[in-house]
Parts: C-alpha cells; structure tokens; sequence
C-alpha cells in the first residue's frame, strides 16, 4: 500500500470481502442457470460469443479436475481413522 493511498475504514473492506465473496457465489448460480437453459433447449452453447464459450469451458474443465482430485483423496482415506 501506498502511505498516500487513503485507508479505507474496516466495515467498508468488510463490505467490499463481502461483495467478492457475493460474486463468486453469484457466478456458480450464472454457470447453473445457464447448464439448465442449455439441457432444456431455451438456448444452445454456441449463442454465446466465442469468449464466453471459451470461459465455461475452462471453468467446467477446472471443476471437473478439482472434482477428480476431491473424490482420489476421498477414496484413499477409508480406514485410517
């Protein structure tokens, strides 16, 4: 920080956490609300501009990936305690 930055007071960064924090939540209930429209047939894929197209993918490919590595360290737990 710089010391000629002004301090902003604690609840204003307690509010900014909280957007963040709001945001992320609000871009997991987007990539939903748009995965049901797809699987209904209200909108398909590729009306997306290509950007977007290229967002959720590299967004449902990280979930997938994290998912994986969740379910091998859930598997290979069983018994130790």
């Amino acid at each position: 920080m710089n010391p000629t930055d002004p301090v902003e007071p604690p609840d204003e960064l307690a509010g900014q956490r909280a957007l963040a924090d709001s945001d992320a939540g609000l871009a997991r209930v987007t990539e939903d609300l748009i995965d049901i429209l797809i699987n209904r047939g209200v909108i398909h894929f590729t009306d997306f501009p290509p950007a977007a197209q290229a967002k959720l993918l590299q967004r449902r490919q990280t979930r997938a990936t994290l998912s994986k590595r969740l379910q091998l360290l859930d598997d290979g737990d069983h018994g130790l305690i």
